[in-house]
């Protein structure tokens, strides 16, 4: 198996579903005892806008999402949402639910933490 498809493989075991779904991994970088995993949406139109003819009009400014850590190491995930524009300039997106309601953990996480802890430590923004 090459190379690209190993990592491929890797990242559904990972990262949370809908990350391996609809985002391509871009870039990892190691910083200390972090590890960001920087991901970009996938150019797919959502189903709902397939007949407004859009073109793809670069990103959303990237939201960092605490997830489960790897190898005694914090893991961030550093997301990039697509945006599209129709022939008339009008702005379109996905609305999507990565994270936990009032936190900035994936959903997946911050599930486990509240189950293992009962409440979810140190919700406040990503240092």
């Amino acid at each position: 198996m090459e190379k690209d498809n190993l990592l491929q493989s890797l990242t559904k075991y990972v990262l949370p579903t809908e990350i391996v779904e609809y985002f391509e991994l871009v870039e990892i970088k190691e910083s200390g005892e972090t590890l960001d995993l920087y991901l970009d949406e996938s150019n797919i139109v959502p189903a709902e806008y397939e007949t407004f003819n859009l073109s793809p009009n670069g990103f959303y400014e990237e939201s960092a999402i605490k997830d489960f850590p790897l190898r005694d190491r914090k893991v961030i995930l550093h997301v990039r949402r697509r945006r599209w524009i129709d022939s008339k300039g009008k702005s379109y997106s996905r609305d999507w639910e990565l994270t936990a309601a009032g936190t900035r953990y994936s959903k997946e996480f911050a599930f486990f933490l509240k189950e293992a802890f009962g409440y979810l430590p140190n919700s406040s923004p990503i240092s």
